[in-house]
């Protein structure tokens, strides 16, 4: 039976994120209650059946500490150039995160998954908003079936009806976009990123499948917007 504190600051954390999206540090602290070890087990399986990402769990390859003025000086358009430029712009700091250790393959996962996140907003052109937020967790369900990603949709969701509901068409279509981009795209996971600062952005998002135009110019049609009747605005 679990302490009832902890399950209490679990649930507190879940309330804060609930209301502000933006709380990172009780995100990642709510990453073991969304996906404990046995959901864990499953999404190994399922990512052991790419056999890009059974290789990533044997060389278990890591961002590690990023040589960010390098990065800085690779030339424009390199995808080590748009993520320094991308931590630049968003005032990130991907030093603070925690750093995991991965002795086991569930660890490898989440520790591969948080040091990789900005860098999956790079490929997929997502901002680091609530919308861009919930872009990338769509993308990495449709990638991984990851439940982690799933409870943060389902938050993220619930912040828009709560709290944010102005906000709802901008969030929906990020999250569709990045739904879409994540199952047309080839598996990124356990790419050894530090192999490819120096290639361009737009090489390594084609070696992925990430078509972004055209998955871009599609959405508009599978998503028309709504338009209200004027004689029903005052019901």
């Amino acid at each position: 039976m679990r302490n009832p504190l902890t399950l209490a600051r679990e649930a507190w954390r879940m309330v804060r994120v609930l209301q502000d999206p933006n709380r990172l540090q009780d995100i990642i602290d709510l990453a073991r209650v969304l996906a404990p070890p046995m959901a864990m087990r499953r999404v190994v399986e399922r990512l052991m059946q790419s056999p890009t990402a059974a290789r990533a769990f044997v060389e278990r390859p890591r961002v590690g500490m990023l040589p960010l003025a390098t990065l800085r000086t690779l030339p424009e358009g390199t995808l080590g150039r748009a993520f320094a430029d991308h931590l630049t712009q968003n005032g990130l700091d991907p030093n603070a995160l925690p750093h995991r250790e991965a002795h086991t393959d569930e660890d490898y996962v989440r520790a591969h998954l948080l040091e990789s996140h900005d860098i999956w907003h790079v490929l997929t052109g997502f901002r680091t908003d609530v919308a861009g937020e919930l872009g990338v967790q769509a993308f990495s369900l449709a990638q991984l079936g990851s439940p982690f990603a799933l409870g943060i949709l389902t938050g993220g969701l619930a912040n828009t009806l709560l709290y944010a509901f102005s906000e709802r068409d901008a969030r929906m279509q990020a999250l569709t976009r990045g739904w879409v981009l994540g199952r047309l795209a080839r598996p990124v996971f356990g790419t050894p990123w530090r192999e490819l600062w120096e290639v361009p952005l737009v090489d390594v998002r084609q070696r992925f499948g990430l078509d972004l135009p055209t998955v871009d110019a599609l959405l508009p049609a599978l998503a028309p917007p709504v338009k209200m009747d004027p004689s029903r605005r005052a019901a």
